[in-house]
């Protein structure tokens, strides 16, 4: 049976604009950085993208490395595009990114005009789209001149391929310089994303301040810090979980300390109270004030996103509460 989006997709889903742009994105979008590869279950994949649609997030996220192996999550995307989504291409915002290794020789990694050109031609291919709403420089290069970097994003605009541009894990002076090339050649900065949640909080020291002054919206990754934000590693870590996955290039079980999990432990209290998941609290947490533009959530079932959209309804925060949190935090 061919899939048809629900109708009330757009009832319940907070969308925000995007810094000065005129693209409004979900307060919560979806990344396929993990459990859309070709390591993973095809037909989970589909599920937690046609329900994420279902529920209004019409953002997905994806880069040409993510998998595992690399490139097989664009190739599921374009997979289910095909069979699902294509209907409702005019409703999506597809973003992908290049910046890390995908290739080897001299040309298959980092900032240079040669390697992102060559980087989204492979994905579009993979996804089968003939352009992206949004594609990054997942990473700043220290190699090559910014001017570079940018003029490449600059010209894949010109080329049609992508409708806006952003970056990945800048410094506040990189995203500075980035938004006075992009002016000056014409195509403005869009976004920005950073790793952003109450563990990692090293966008409020000024890059906040830059995005603001400059009009560039943001979208934060690791939201949830691959579920240490949760209740999941609060009475040890599961066998199936991501830190004792081999292919989690992040969190690890050395990085889930007593003195965190004490935290969490304290934190999923305050969510009770509120009447929240502490992953929903975290989420909340993370669009409070209006500053980021979109959440970036992940997932290995539909059952976690539904929790995560649930976040929306209650956003609010007391100043005590945010007091204590910072307490929690700094504890």
């Amino acid at each position: 049976m061919s899939y048809q989006a629900a109708n009330n997709r757009y009832q319940s889903m907070k969308y925000n604009r995007t810094g000065n742009s005129g693209l409004l994105l979900p307060a919560l979008s979806l990344g396929l950085w993990h459990n859309f590869g070709g390591v993973d279950s095809y037909e989970n994949g589909r599920s937690m993208l046609r329900r994420a649609f279902d529920l209004g997030i019409t953002h997905f996220d994806l880069a040409n490395n993510y998998g595992p192996p690399p490139g097989s999550s664009e190739e599921m995307f374009g997979k289910i595009m095909k069979t699902d989504l294509a209907p409702y291409r005019d409703e999506l915002v597809v973003s992908t990114k290049a910046g890390y290794y995908m290739w080897e020789g001299p040309y298959g990694e980092w900032g240079s005009k040669k390697y992102l050109v060559s980087s989204l031609d492979q994905s579009l291919k993979r996804m089968d789209l003939d352009y992206v709403d949004i594609f990054y420089s997942h990473r700043p290069d220290p190699n090559t001149p910014l001017e570079e970097t940018m003029a490449a994003l600059d010209l894949i605009v010109r080329q049609g391929k992508a409708l806006y541009v952003g970056i990945s894990s800048y410094s506040p002076e990189q995203t500075k310089e980035a938004v006075r090339i992009l002016n000056d050649l014409g195509t403005p900065l869009l976004i920005h994303q950073p790793r952003y949640s109450m563990f990692d909080r090293w966008i409020e020291n000024g890059l906040q301040d830059v995005l603001s002054e400059s009009g560039v919206g943001s979208i934060a990754f690791c939201p949830l810090e691959q579920g240490l934000l949760t209740n999941k590693y609060l009475g040890g870590i599961p066998g199936n979980s991501r830190a004792a996955s081999e292919h989690s290039p992040f969190l690890s079980e050395a990085g889930i300390t007593p003195e965190k999990i004490a935290k969490v432990e304290k934190l999923s209290e305050l969510a009770k109270e509120r009447g929240q998941s502490l992953a929903q609290m975290a989420l909340a947490w993370v669009l409070r004030e209006g500053k980021v533009t979109s959440a970036l959530i992940g997932a290995s079932r539909v059952s976690q996103i539904e929790e995560n959209v649930k976040a929306l309804d209650h956003l609010e925060f007391s100043q005590d509460e945010l007091t204590l949190i910072d307490q929690i935090l700094a504890k």
